[in-house]
Formats: structure tokens, sequence, C-alpha cells
């Protein structure tokens, strides 16, 4: 009996301390709450990744939480009738997650056809015949287009520090405002698609498409009832009354805009990987954060997706054309997160709505196009927010080769654009582009009291803020006012009594040589160079500079964008010995006078065809050139 008491008095004590301790261990282990961000991730490993909710579908309701993607039970062999499980995730505040859909990522990498993982797309000699009429009226080649699926798959050009990156786990949904006119059917639909595949469909409120009342019969009634049965309703179309130009045409979306963030495209782009998270990021902990991806470039020709370079810092010159400055030291060490710039590039930006209209939008005034990134990049910065570029977002952009249609702007509206930004935000500084262009100060900006009743209300910043703070390193590479030129006018071969002579030709073209209009008055051509302080060779008040990628012997020198970074577009002037050195590759300029073709060759002082003459030399500033190294700089 003892023996028997003692065993029921220890199953008491075991049931006595597993009904006081049994829930706190429950809790402990089961209870997602208590796990740390660490051991959330490992347990979210084995939740797979999935596809985005179809667009037909509705979106389901969410008590806790933001939706992440919509997860997917794949079969192996087959997606059809496939279920889809919506997840409820629990986040912490300040939580980040990995947003990647790891699941429709490896199926786009199956995809194979015309275009796909932006390929380049090569017609047929029969079919070359039949893109003209197409490429006339849109400006590239809008056959090749229409062989490209509108959900084609690009590669994945992001930096691989991307792949590793973890973005907030809340962040605010967004309306995408697309401007267009007269866009192609496919060009569009695949921006639509781009975007709408490549983001969690709980983030996108809305797709905008604004259009600036075209005239093709497509953008017309055909794209409402394409819309009216694609899409779940979450692209809707915006239409203008009359033609009003891009700025304004981008106001009339913002404005009727329900979504907590705007993000700008334009008609013709693709979204690429993950590129929605790392815009919105910034913003989720500043909403006076101002974000633009990294625009990437489809080939106007072939529809090839490539990178335009890893990135730059935007600024612009003293005559407003945009310009780069180069990366930070701080900027360089971390490739994946964003970087501070002073000055957008143009139409692709991501801004919270709140903080869009606290700036007053876009101005109004502004006609057509032109000066509207410089007045929103300098209010955004001079009023108390900043500007940031995202590395790992990437959007892929076609630059027409042609603009097919005319715009309805009056006489220099791009001229008075630039005064109207200048006299609202430029302060002094104004006067530096008013020097270069001086018919700028008889320009009527239109009524101005408005943006300047926004820069008193906001107490904005003096134009010298910005030019100290944000972009202080703007003046020394494009100075307010310009250092002389080393030389200028026509340039003479010495041997060959002939002058070089670009034919007004386009990038990636070779030129030569041809008789001297100075000894022929009746000669047409392109011969005024200039040796710019910029360090480089181009045509007189052309953007277009002397280039030599091919270091090798008889290597040719073409015509490419200037880009003031030294490079492949470095040349001096040796006074003594009459050469032009191309300092990267230490070749000469030389030529053959019979063929008229210029090349480069091995220097060497005795060459009689090595020889040129300036113009106009001013001889002091080439001998401190001579001796200038890139160190320096």
């Amino acid at each position: 009996m003892r023996r028997n008491a003692i065993t029921v008095l220890k199953y008491f004590v075991f049931a006595a301390f597993f009904l006081t301790l049994g829930p706190i261990l429950i809790k402990v282990f089961f209870d997602d709450s208590n796990w740390t961000s660490d051991n959330r991730s490992l347990r979210k490993k084995h939740i797979p990744q999935g596809l985005p909710l179809d667009p037909d579908d509705d979106l389901p309701q969410v008590a806790n939480g933001p939706l992440l993607w919509t997860q997917v039970l794949k079969s192996q062999h087959s997606l059809k009738h496939t279920p889809k499980v919506d997840i409820v995730p629990h986040f912490e505040k300040g939580e980040k997650i990995d947003w990647h859909n790891y699941t429709a990522i490896a199926l786009e990498l199956q995809r194979t056809g015309p275009g796909e993982q932006g390929t380049a797309v090569i017609l047929s000699a029969e079919e070359e015949h039949k893109k003209d009429e197409l490429y006339k009226v849109n400006g590239f080649n809008a056959y090749a287009s229409d062989k490209i699926a509108l959900d084609r798959a690009i590669k994945d050009i992001r930096h691989p520090d991307c792949k590793k990156q973890k973005y907030a786990a809340e962040l605010l949904n967004v309306s995408v405002v697309i401007p267009f006119h007269n866009e192609h059917w496919s060009t569009l639909l695949r921006s639509v698609e781009s975007v709408l595949n490549r983001s969690p469909k709980h983030l996108i409120h809305e797709i905008l498409l604004v259009d600036d009342f075209s005239s093709k019969e497509h953008c017309k009634k055909p794209l409402d009832d394409h819309l009216s049965t694609h899409y779940g309703g979450k692209v809707k179309v915006v239409r203008q009354s009359k033609r009003e130009g891009l700025i304004r045409t981008r106001i009339s979306g913002a404005k009727v805009a329900t979504g907590q963030v705007l993000i700008f495209l334009d008609s013709h782009i693709e979204a690429s990987t993950n590129w929605l998270p790392p815009l919105l990021d910034p913003i989720a902990e500043n909403y006076k954060t101002v974000v633009c991806p990294f625009i990437d470039v489809v080939d106007y020709e072939n529809f090839a997706y490539r990178a335009q370079d890893e990135g730059a810092r935007g600024a612009f010159d003293w005559e407003f054309f945009y310009k780069r400055l180069p990366l930070l030291p701080e900027d360089l060490k971390f490739p994946a997160r964003p970087f501070k710039s002073p000055v957008m590039a143009g139409g692709l930006f991501a801004i919270s709505t709140k903080w869009f209209w606290e700036l007053g939008g876009y101005d109004p005034g502004l006609d057509i196009w032109g000066g509207e990134q410089y007045e929103l990049s300098f209010k955004i910065w001079q009023c108390g927010g900043e500007m940031v570029d995202a590395p790992c977002s990437r959007v892929g952009h076609i630059y027409r080769k042609f603009a097919p249609f005319p715009n309805p702007g009056v006489g220099d509206f791009v001229g008075r654009n630039y005064r109207r930004v200048a006299e609202v935000w430029m302060d002094e500084y104004k006067e530096y582009l008013y020097n270069r262009r001086p018919h700028y100060r008889s320009l009527d900006p239109g009524d101005i009291s408005e943006q300047k009743a926004i820069r008193d209300k906001l107490k904005c910043k003096p134009f010298k803020w910005f030019m100290e703070e944000v972009a202080f390193d703007l003046p020394k590479k494009y100075p307010p006012v310009e250092p002389p030129m080393t030389a200028h006018g026509e340039l003479r071969n010495m041997e060959a009594n002939l002058c070089i002579d670009t034919k007004f030709k386009g990038g990636n073209q070779r030129f030569g040589l041809d008789s001297c209009t100075k000894d022929n008055p009746g000669l047409g051509g392109e011969q005024q160079m200039e040796l710019t302080w910029h360090r480089d060779l181009r045509p007189r008040n052309r953007a277009l500079c002397f280039d030599v990628s091919d270091y090798s012997t008889k290597a040719p020198v073409i015509l490419y964008e200037c880009h003031g970074m030294l490079g492949n577009q470095w040349w001096k002037y040796n006074v003594e010995s009459h050469q032009l050195l191309h300092v990267t590759s230490k070749l000469c300029l030389d030529c053959d006078a019979e063929r008229r073709e210029l090349f480069m060759m091995p220097c060497s002082e005795t060459s009689k065809t090595q020889k040129w003459q300036w113009e106009h030399l001013n001889a002091t500033v080439a001998l401190a050139e001579w001796k200038f190294d890139s160190k320096d700089a």
C-alpha cells in the first residue's frame, strides 16, 4: 500500500508540474510572436515562394499585416488547377524581409522565344522590308516589338548584392502613372504587364494610363475594351480632352491617383526583377525621400535589354543639359544601397503622394516638357526632402531613335520653362544660365507667384545651400564660368594640307579629312573643332567627342557622346611636336592623305602625317595641360 501511495504521489506531482509549465512551454515553442527575426527567417525558408496573384483575381482581405506574394502549392508537372494559398504573415514593427518571388524568377528562366531573357530580336531579310511603316510612326522597331510576348522574361542584371537585400515588411501601396501619346500597342501593354508581373499585387493599388489626346485608333476604344476584360480593374485610362504635353499629362494622372505613393513611368518601359520594394523602402523610412530606379536600355532597334551604366549622380551644366557626376567613395563601398543624387534623370521615380502635393506637385506653368526634372529636384532638396537612386531597382526604357510626332508647344517653350525654374529656385545662380543663354532673359516666364509662395510656405533653403551641400562637386566638373579652351578652329594636317571634317555625323560614326573650307569658301562641312577644358576633342557646339576604344595600331577614331570622364576621350596637344596624343592608349592621331582616313598610330616625332596645326592655340594652356596627370583631377 505504501508503495502504491508513493506512485500516486509521483503522478500527482508530475501532473501539477505539467499543468503549471505546459502552457508556457507551448507558447515559447509555437507562438510566432516569440520567434526572433533570425528564427522566423529560418522557418520561412520552408515556405515556398510563389507566383503573384493572377491580375484578374480579386485581392483577398487581409486582417493582420501586409499580404506577401500569394504562395502557390505547385505540382512538379503542371500549374493548371493549382490551388492558391494566401499566407498572412505576422511581422514585428520595423522588420525587414526578402521580397523576392523565387518561383516566378525560376519560371522566367525557363522561357524561350523571340526576345526572351532580354535577347535581341533578329528580323529576317523579308521582315526587314516590313518594319519601315511602323518604324516611321514610333521612332523604334515596333515590328520587332510585336514578335515579343507582352510578358517576356528579361535577364536579372542587378549587382549580386541586390539578391541579398531585405526591405521593410510594411510598405505603402502605389499608383503607377504612365502618360502616353500614340504609344504602340505592344510596348504600352508590355509596360503594364511587366509592372504587374514583377510586383507584389497588394502593393499595386492602380495603374493609370494617362492619354494625352492620342489619335491612333488602338489607343481609344480597343484599349478601353482590352482593359475592361483584363487585369481585374487595376489598370485604368485617364483621357485628356486636348493635347497638353508630358508635364500636364503627368499632373492629370497624379490628381486622380489614390495610392499612397506615386510612381511615374514612361509608356515604353519594362520593370525588372524585384524592382518595387527598393523604391518603396526609403519612403517607408522617410516620406520626404524621393527614389529613382536605375534606368536600363531597351534597344530601339532589336529590343535587347542591357545596362546603361552602373550608377552615377544626376547633375546639370549651365545650359541645363543633363549631366552625371561620379559616385562618391562611400557609395562605391555599398553597391546595393541607395545613394544621394542632386538631380533626377527625368520621368521615372517614386514619391509619396503626401510629399508630392506638399511640394505643389509639378509646376503647372511649365509647358509641354523640359525643365520639370530640375524644378522638382531643386524643390525636393531645398524644401527639406532628399533624393536617392536605388541600384537594386532597375527599369528598362526605350530611347527612341527619333521623335515620331510633333510636340504641341509654341515658340521656345523649353527656354521659357528654364527661365521659370531659374527665377523661382536658383537665386543669384540664375545669372550663370543667362550668361550662356542670353535670350532667356527676354522670355516671359509667366506668373510665378504661386511657386514663390510654396517656397516661402515651406521655408525652403537658398540655391547656394543646394550647390554647397548637395551638388558640392558640380562646379569642379561643370564650372559656372568655363576655363579657357586649349585650342579651337580648323585642325589642319601639316603634311597633307587637309582638315579634319566631321561632316555633322552622328554617334558611333567614323570621319576623316577633306579640303579645308578656309582655302575653299564654297565648300560645306564641319571643320571647326575644339580641344576643351574637359580635355576632350569635339566639333564646335556639339556633345559628340573624338573617341578611341581600340588601342591597337591603326585603331579607328569615332564620334561618341561626350562623358567628361577622360578615358577614351582624353587628348593632349604637344606644342613642340604638333602631335595630338590620345593619353589612355598612348597613341597619336595619324592619317592617310590619299584615302583621307584618320586612325591611331604609335607616336613618332619624325612622322610628318602626325603633325597637326590649330587655327587658334592657347599655348600657355596647352603647355599646362601637357603636364596634367589624372591623379591631379
